[in-house]
């Protein structure tokens, strides 16, 4: 039995505790009713919304099929579309249908499991200077790696090849190549490459993997790059942490660079990139390992590492992304369209102040795995199917 006196003091202290957690769930439920959140200390994702799923009919029509995996799409101002097909053709979508032939001149590609021929896109400048930018996988006995070139398209072959960036190490495996391009509104050139299926790599900075890429349109390394000068860091290098990264686009308004990727089993994430920032990956993430379950790293939040905008738990195994603008979908406009690999879908993340309040889920399992989406001038909403033999969708409205 305790002396009076200490009696009276650990019940204070009780009283102090019980008073302490009383002010802070008073605290916690006016927040709550404010329509805030109680300030952490690593500043959270917006909360995971429950998707909808639509059964809403759309006017579409194929513009092409029989595509062999195709991964990427650039539209050309003539209206003719570029598409490429992961084996290691270039293919070229006219009025008329697929162009029987494929596309001359591409350079050497190395198709391992998931590379090949893989991301397609436009200088913004493209009716003056006709460069088309092109990320694939090419290596040598020492492995493979994500390259970056640039081509001319003249007739029906690609002149003036020039190859711009090789990823280093280059390593054996073919998982996890990322490969999206971005141009950004100075003209800068961002490309994603995935962690090559080694997760810690993407920690590392002296290594490409795992990391978004930005460089000038002509290759050259820019001077405001955030690694430049440091040692043992790859100047090329904007933002690392990344797991593999298959869809990148920039916001219409704000210009910022957004880029989602995969998780593993669970953990997708959508990111708004900011430069120099680690994205976590593999330290804190919202996924498991595959099979076990197991945790992977240190949890889903650490000091001085990035939270998604957005995760999705499960995965939906994202590719392709794009901002909607248009008068086809009015609705939809201003919000941030992904394609589903796993689930074979269209997802619509609506958008309200940056942040991510709904998703409406379209198509599913109408057209198969969803690859690519991209949009035009007019709104249509373009989509590419990933197998054997793949399509090229344009979705032009509303059926009902």
């Amino acid at each position: 039995m305790y002396p009076v006196h200490v009696m009276k003091i650990l019940f204070r202290k009780w009283v102090g505790v019980v008073c302490a957690s009383l002010a802070m769930l008073a605290l916690a439920l006016y927040l709550q009713m404010n329509g805030s959140s109680v300030v952490r200390a690593t500043p959270g994702p917006s909360v995971p919304v429950q998707p909808v799923t639509s059964d809403v009919a759309f006017h579409h029509e194929v513009l092409a099929r029989g595509l062999e995996h195709p991964w990427a799409m650039a539209m050309l101002p003539d209206r003719r579309i570029l598409v490429t097909e992961r084996p290691g053709r270039l293919r070229l979508v006219t009025r008329e249908g697929l162009h029987p032939d494929p596309i001359a001149g591409l350079p050497d590609i190395a198709a391992i499991g998931q590379g090949g021929l893989l991301d397609v896109t436009l200088h913004p400048d493209y009716q003056r200077n006709g460069w088309i930018y092109l990320t694939y996988s090419a290596g040598s006995r020492l492995g493979a790696g994500t390259h970056l070139a640039r081509a001319r398209l003249q007739g029906h072959q690609l002149k003036d090849v020039q190859v711009l960036f090789r990823q280093d190490p280059l390593t054996m495996g073919g998982r996890h190549f990322g490969s999206r391009i971005v141009f950004d509104r100075a003209g800068f050139i961002y490309f994603t490459i995935g962690d090559r299926g080694d997760q810690d790599r993407a920690q590392q900075l002296d290594d490409h993997a795992g990391a978004l890429i930005r460089l000038s349109a002509d290759g050259r390394i820019p001077d405001d790059n955030p690694f430049v000068g440091q040692p043992g860091a790859r100047p090329e290098i904007f933002s690392y942490g990344h797991r593999n990264p298959q869809g990148m686009t920039r916001h219409p308004v704000s210009g910022e660079i957004w880029l989602h990727e995969h998780g593993p089993q669970g953990g997708d994430e959508v990111n708004r990139i900011r430069k120099a920032r680690n994205y976590g990956w593999p330290v804190i993430t919202y996924g498991v390992n595959y099979g076990t379950g197991t945790r992977i790293g240190e949890g889903t939040h650490k000091p001085g590492m990035e939270q998604p905008v957005h995760y999705w738990v499960p995965s939906i195994a994202p590719s392709g992304m794009a901002f909607y603008r248009g008068n086809r979908f009015p609705d939809w406009d201003g919000d941030l369209l992904v394609g589903s690999l796993k689930f074979q879908l269209l997802a619509r993340l609506e958008m309200e102040d940056g942040r991510i309040v709904s998703e409406t889920r379209y198509l599913t399992r109408r057209f198969g795995r969803i690859r690519d989406v991209r949009t035009d001038a007019e709104g249509a909403v373009y989509l590419l199917t990933d197998a054997d033999e793949g399509q090229l969708i344009r979705l032009t409205g509303l059926a009902n």
